[in-house]
Order: C-alpha cells, then sequence, then structure tokens
C-alpha cells in the first residue's frame, strides 16, 4: 500500500483509540471482580468472533471455543469503561485472576476498543494493529466478547482471551 493511502487508515484508528494491554492502572476501590451471570449474546458479538475464528483458520490457527465465564468477565469491564467514559484496561489483574479461578485460565489477555460501529470496522482495527493482531493470533483455547452501547449509543468492547 503506498504510504500516502495509509496515512487515512492510520488516522482512522488514532482517532477511535484501539488499546491493547500495555498498563494497568488501579482503582483502589476494587480487590476482587464479582463474576456475574453473562448476558445473552448480541449480533455484533457473534459477529464479532466468527471474524475472529475465521482470520484464525486463514493464518492456520485453531479456533478459539466461546466461554460464559469470559464473556461475564469481559462484561464487568466493558460495563466499567461506560461508566468512568473511558477506554483502558484498569484493574485487568483482577480480570486476569478471576479468570485463573474461575475458568482454569493459564494466560489472558484483552483486547479493547469503542467508536466502532460494526464487527467488522472493529475487527479490522485490531487485526491492522500489531499488538492487537498478536492478541488476537495468540495461543489461546477460548474467548468471548462484551459489547455494549453507552446512552449517546457509542459502542465500547472488551474481548478476552484466555488458555486453560
Amino acid at each position: 500500500m503506498k504510504p500516502s493511502k495509509l496515512w487515512p487508515v492510520l488516522a482512522f484508528v488514532m482517532i477511535f483509540s484501539v488499546t491493547s494491554c500495555s498498563k494497568d492502572s488501579v482503582d483502589e476501590s476494587l480487590n476482587s471482580i464479582e463474576v456475574p451471570n453473562p448476558p445473552t449474546p448480541k449480533e455484533i458479538e457473534i459477529e464479532i468472533m466468527e471474524l475472529i475464528n475465521a482470520h484464525r483458520i486463514s493464518e492456520g490457527l485453531n479456533t478459539l471455543n466461546e466461554h460464559p465465564t469470559v464473556k461475564a468477565v469481559a462484561y464487568t469491564h466493558t460495563d466499567y469503561m461506560i461508566e468512568h467514559d473511558n477506554v483502558s484496561h484498569d484493574n485487568f489483574f483482577l480480570r486476569k485472576e478471576s479468570l485463573q479461578a474461575n475458568a482454569n485460565a493459564n494466560i489472558v489477555s484483552e483486547n479493547v476498543a469503542y467508536g466502532f460501529s460494526s464487527a467488522e470496522s472493529v475487527v479490522n482495527a485490531w487485526l491492522n494493529s500489531p499488538s492487537h493482531k498478536e492478541t488476537i493470533e495468540g495461543d489461546f483455547t477460548d474467548f468471548d466478547i462484551s459489547a455494549e452501547q453507552n446512552e449517546a449509543g457509542r459502542w465500547y468492547f472488551t474481548n478476552m482471551f484466555i488458555k486453560r
């Protein structure tokens, strides 16, 4: 791709601030995550998971299994991001500990994003980001996603991956 055609793509990704697990801020009021019952999957969540598995197949990788506990933990973080109006990896260590205790996870990773309006747009943004793509193509067994809208209708996403 010519550099002049790459700039709009890069600008788009930067504007919509897709982040990977690079730092872990701490909310001092939290010391554990209660795992709720997972919400019913939304169409956009199912599409995201299908697109990620299709990409993994195209790369010769195993497909990942849906996991209700992973979904429930991802949901707690998406809800947190909406409540704080901030896309982040805050308290990642708590989600990791929760998945280790409740889903027998040995390895845990996540991708987060906001502002995308379709499954294809958020997955493409993650795949165009080396760190997010590395997570998507990682050595995992299970995954799930939470996609929720804030009061203004803007989507927030937490996509979590585990290896058992």
